[in-house]
This record gives structure tokens, C-alpha cells and sequence, in this order.
């Protein structure tokens, strides 16, 4: 085993029926669609990877008249070799159940489980003797966003990214979208607090980097070999003064032109694939 880690007590990460209700106001076709199905998957290639995944596909709904493309005939050959129940639908039916305006004529109903908790990412990296390696959304509101870390970080080999509860995306069907359902197959832990649960995997002995635009170390210079958990802000304030007075030290990007700044992703990704370079090397 690479590494060990000491277990504290579980993080506390509410369910959606322990959160506070937001007060009620006129619903969109969204948010009738979210009354009917709790989660829902969307679009050819997410429902394919859902399947591919072996996520526990409740219903697949087919809009009627639909072209089966190499996709859509895939979906529906795991889908009957699973034994799921397949309903064909009017378009308009379908769309009425959609939480997305891009349904492409396909949507997968699973059962609520789209989170685990920060131990379940650490445990499940030390299952395959691997040292973690993990995205802290801080501030990151825009599901693309979301969407595009978790595709690098599956494409990487990484082993789960933590999103904060509140004003954050989920893992919506636009966000499974964006990733092209690389979401399907990562880890993701929601949680109360992220400068507490960057304290928290201080303790499990796995480093805190805070991307930082300011930061007085490159990313180069910094050993990614160890148990590793890359800190990204938003675009706009970066990591939340909190979030960086917790994590272990800042690193950053020299930035060579006129822009301030990347977009989160691409910070990410740059970060994510120098880990992969270095325990590639080691």
C-alpha cells in the first residue's frame, strides 16, 4: 500500500431532504420535471456512460420517432440486457420530465445516490493503493465548469472531486452534460463546509494546494506525488480566503500574456495533469 490514513469521524453531509426548502415560488417545466423524478440522466452520451457505469438505471424514457444512431441502439441493448423498464413516450411527455432543455430525445431515471462522502474517496483510493488525488470546488458556480473538472479528472485517473452544498451546482443532467458523462464514473462528495473539509483531509495526511493567481510558488515546484487535493476557486474571487488560510499552501500558473487569469477548468486540468506527470515519472 502506497499510503495509509488515519480514520476520524465521518464529515456530516446533508441529505436533500435534511436541507432547509426554499420558499415556494411559480415552478418551471424544470422544476415540474425535478417533482417527478428526483434525478434524472440526459442525452444520448450521458445515458450511454450511465449504463456503461453500471449506475442503478431505475427507467429508460424514449421520446417516440427518434433516430437510433450506433448510441441509442447501445443504450437500449444494456438497457434490455439489465432488465430495465423502457417507455416509449410523446415528445412533449418526455420533455415534461426533462430537467434539461437538451434531452436529445433520451432520459434514464436513477434513484438519489449521486453523492458519497470525502472517506468514501479517500478509502476507495486506497483500495487500489493509490495516493488520492482530488478537486475542492470553491465558488464554482457555472455546471460547465463543474462538468469539464470532472471530465479531466476522470480522463487523469483521479479519484473524486468535493462540491459544497450550497450555491454550487450538483450533479444535474446539465452538469453529467458538460462532463459527456464522465460523472457517471467519478466520486463526488457534497459537503456542509469546505474550509472544514479541507481541514478534515489535512488531518487524513493528504495536502491542501489552493490554486492562487498570487501564489509565490509554481506548480512545477511542487511535489504532486503524495496524497494530493487541488483547491480551485471561481474565476471571478478565486479560493475564498477561508478555504486558502486552511489549505497547506497556494500554487500558481505563471500567466505569460495579457489575461489575469485561466478559466477554472483549464487551472484545473493543468494542475490535475502535472500530478499525473510526476507519479507518472516517479
Amino acid at each position: 500500500m502506497i499510503w495509509s490514513a488515519r480514520r476520524p469521524a465521518q464529515i456530516a453531509i446533508l441529505s436533500q431532504s435534511q436541507q432547509p426548502s426554499a420558499p415556494k415560488s411559480p415552478m418551471s417545466r424544470y422544476g415540474r420535471a425535478r417533482k417527478v423524478h428526483a434525478n434524472t440522466v440526459e442525452g444520448r452520451r450521458a445515458v450511454l456512460e450511465a449504463f456503461r457505469a453500471d449506475r442503478p438505471v431505475e427507467r429508460l424514457l424514449i421520446a417516440n420517432g427518434i433516430e437510433m444512431g450506433p448510441q441509442m441502439r447501445e443504450i437500449i441493448t444494456l438497457a434490455e440486457a439489465a432488465d430495465i423498464q423502457i417507455e416509449h413516450l410523446d415528445r412533449r411527455d418526455l420533455d415534461r420530465q426533462s430537467q434539461t432543455k437538451k434531452n436529445q430525445g433520451v432520459v434514464a431515471v436513477l434513484p438519489d445516490n449521486r453523492y458519497v462522502s470525502v472517506e468514501d474517496i479517500i478509502l476507495d483510493a486506497d483500495s487500489k493503493s493509490q495516493p488520492p488525488l482530488i478537486a475542492v470546488l470553491d465558488g464554482i458556480v457555472d455546471p460547465h465548469n463543474l462538468g469539464a473538472i470532472a471530465r479531466t479528472m476522470d480522463a487523469a485517473g483521479g479519484h473524486g472531486i468535493i462540491i459544497p452544498e450550497r450555491r454550487a451546482p450538483g450533479v444535474s443532467p446539465g452538469a453529467i452534460r458538460a462532463s459527456a458523462g464522465a460523472l457517471m464514473h467519478l466520486a463526488v462528495a457534497r459537503v456542509v463546509n469546505i474550509p472544514r473539509t479541507i481541514d478534515y483531509l489535512n488531518q487524513l495526511g493528504v495536502q491542501t494546494l489552493a490554486l492562487a493567481v498570487d501564489a509565490d510558488t509554481d506548480y512545477t515546484d511542487v511535489d504532486l506525488k503524495p496524497p494530493t487535493a487541488i483547491v480551485v476557486g471561481s474565476e471571478e474571487k478565486g479560493v475564498s480566503r477561508l478555504a486558502r488560510e486552511k489549505c497547506a499552501a497556494a500554487i500558481s500558473i505563471p500567466m505569460r500574456g495579457q489575461l489575469a487569469s485561466l478559466n477554472a477548468s483549464v487551472s484545473a486540468a493543468i494542475a490535475i495533469y502535472e500530478a499525473v506527470k510526476q507519479r507518472a515519472n516517479d
